[in-house]
């Protein structure tokens, strides 16, 4: 009876020979069959990056390609003589060295004396894996040798952290970068795999494998033979997802049931917290924009979502409360009880008065209700916080001069006494508190500015690049560049005015009276910089009255014209009648207030 042939695994078994059969590499298969078929081979190449993405196997090919006799186009052929002998492992041109186990200086000494003896083939190539791990001495024995090898001599030097490798073995090389595959093209890797070898292995299962390979080739070839093997495989990346989708519904009941499912399972709680924080990440970096390696498409658009629903403020907040638990468990008497509080503080931020949990609450709130129009309480409460009144009507001569009376806005409908415009009112009455009441001055006539409009109907969202429009304008002033974007002295003579229209790519900025918009003038510019800083285009503001009446060059002149001339003879005191103080404001501001006065005590 033949003896049967033993298994080998997948990513053995199909272990790229050739530089087009490595996947996900291009930038460095393609400069390497360059440099082959022109000639041009370096006396030494660095290899970096993570586990699995073919960094030894690109070696080998490399070598196999410096010894072959049938070269084409910069490939070896695989079939001659120094080909099939390196396949063997029998070749003497290709010498291979474990850096993690031979890490001493006598091991480098024996590899610099040999590679001063010839060689059967055309070149002698030196593969030194996971050259990180070398000893100091090790690593300053073999410097010269890199730097000024023999003419025949090649090294290529792997590791998966590049920046443990010496400076100077770095400088004396060329260094290439190895890439965690993309999900597409592992999915890609792994059903050419599966069709070829037969293994059957269903579409959803395929889909695992890609998961639980995160990026490395290697990773997912072998969690294919283990489906392969048994049929199917356990997804235990499900109990993380399950705690994220728990988390994002605010559910901690559910939280602590899937960790008591997971726990009971026999699944660490250490492991099952690497596993949510990795989930998390991922959800923080499809969020954010970023490539989410490693996962299908189906999966991105999965953590996207995730995202999506727990928020910018949510997800850094999940990140640092479970980062912090990992690092407690490792000195805690139960682990998964600092697991268990971690993720009840992550889905209920009710519970924590941390300051992140605050923030995330408030970003809750502004996500519920963002895209609704706003109440017509509080646009009439904004509406009234900004009107100052702009002028005193002028006696007629002889007559003493009357303060217009002070009337309290009326509340919308349905709000109790009190409340809207009349609260915005309070603002107004309060900043003229201080203020010594005289008597009005006549009115001088001067030319108006251009009336602001009293409605603009809604404009569409301003596209990357375009120039923005009134709701644009109005949503970024309030929520960032108001608040974050300018100076306090610009901050304080701005934030009550509102952007009405925008005319001709110029915005119009109301303001409450024609004083205010004066003293607003040198802070246009700054503000002008902060609006072109937030939307990447030239914003260009004017400064506006609120509802004042348009006038012209004509109307100036007529009313000019028509000036009645009063000398001071003809000035009288008002006296204190009809002139209403702060107590009388604040009075008909809340209907039914009544006013208490206290003794100061000696």
């Amino acid at each position: 009876m033949a003896d049967a042939v033993p298994y080998q695994s997948l990513y053995r078994r199909y272990r790229p020979q050739r530089f087009a059969e490595v996947r996900g590499q291009d930038h460095v298969t393609g400069a390497l069959r360059n440099a082959v078929r022109e000639g041009k081979v370096s006396h030494g190449y660095l290899f970096s990056g993570p586990r699995g993405t073919g960094k030894t196997s690109t070696a080998r090919i490399l070598a196999h390609a410096l010894n072959c006799t049938d070269l084409q186009d910069g490939e070896p052929c695989g079939v001659c003589d120094s080909c099939t002998a390196a396949k063997r492992g029998a070749s003497l041109d290709v010498v291979e060295l474990d850096a993690a186990s031979k890490t001493g200086i006598d091991d480098i000494r024996d590899l610099i004396s040999s590679a001063n003896l010839g060689t059967p083939g055309l070149r002698k190539v030196y593969i030194i894996d996971e050259v990180h791990m070398l000893s100091k001495g090790a690593s300053a024995a073999l410097l010269k040798t890199i730097e000024e090898p023999p003419a025949h001599v090649v090294f290529v030097l792997a590791t998966t952290d590049a920046q443990k490798v010496a400076p100077t073995i770095r400088s004396r090389t060329q260094h290439f970068e190895f890439r965690l595959l993309s999900g597409d093209v592992l999915a890609g890797l792994v059903s050419d795999i599966s069709a070829d070898a037969g293994l059957g292995v269903a579409p959803e299962a395929i889909d695992l494998v890609v998961r639980r390979g995160k990026g490395s080739a290697r990773d997912a070839l072998s969690v294919l033979d283990q489906v392969a093997a048994a049929g199917h495989v356990e997804d235990d990346h499900a109990d993380a997802d399950a705690m994220v989708e728990a988390i994002c519904d605010g559910d901690a009941a559910r939280v602590l049931l899937a960790v008591s499912d997971a726990c009971a399972a026999g699944r660490d709680p250490r492991v099952i917290a690497s596993d949510v924080l990795e989930q998390l990440r991922n959800a923080f970096l499809a969020t954010m924009g970023a490539t989410v390696p490693g996962l299908s498409d189906d999966a991105v658009d999965q953590v996207a979502d995730q995202g999506r629903r727990l928020g910018a403020a949510g997800l850094v907040r999940a990140l640092d409360a479970v980062g912090e638990a990992l690092t407690e468990m490792r000195e805690a008497l139960d682990p998964r009880l600092s697991l268990e509080v971690a993720l009840v503080r992550v889905a209920r931020p009710d519970v924590d008065a941390s300051p992140a949990a605050l923030l995330e609450r408030i970003e809750r709130l502004e996500r519920a209700v963002s895209g609704q129009a706003a109440a017509p309480a509080v646009a009439a409460a904004r509406e009234a916080a900004a009107a100052v009144p702009t002028a005193v009507p002028r006696a007629a001569p002889g007559a003493p001069a009357q303060a217009p009376p002070a009337q309290a806005p009326a509340d919308p409908p349905g709000a109790p006494p009190g409340s809207g415009q009349a609260r915005a009112a309070l603002g107004a009455v309060r900043a003229r508190a201080g203020r010594k009441t005289a008597p009005a001055a006549p009115a001088i006539p001067e030319a108006q500015p251009t009336a602001a409009p009293t409605s603009t109907p809604p404009e569409p969202a301003a596209g990357p690049g375009a120039a923005p429009g009134r709701d644009d304008l109005t949503k970024a002033w309030g929520d960032t560049v108001l608040t974050t974007a300018l100076y306090n002295a610009a901050r304080a003579r701005l934030r009550v005015g509102r952007f009405v229209s925008v005319d001709d790519g110029v915005a119009q900025f109301a303001l409450p009276n024609e004083v205010h918009r004066k003293m607003s003038e040198p802070y246009r510019a700054e503000a002008e910089g902060a609006l072109s800083a937030h939307f990447g285009v030239t914003v260009r503001l004017k400064l506006v009255v609120e509802d004042a009446p348009a006038s012209t060059a004509d109307d100036v002149a007529a009313a000019a014209a028509d000036e009645e001339t009063i000398t001071a003879d003809e000035l009288v005191d008002a006296g204190d009648e009809g002139v209403a103080t702060p107590e009388d404001r604040l009075k008909e501001a809340f209907p039914g207030a009544e006013e208490v006065t206290t003794e100061a005590s000696p």
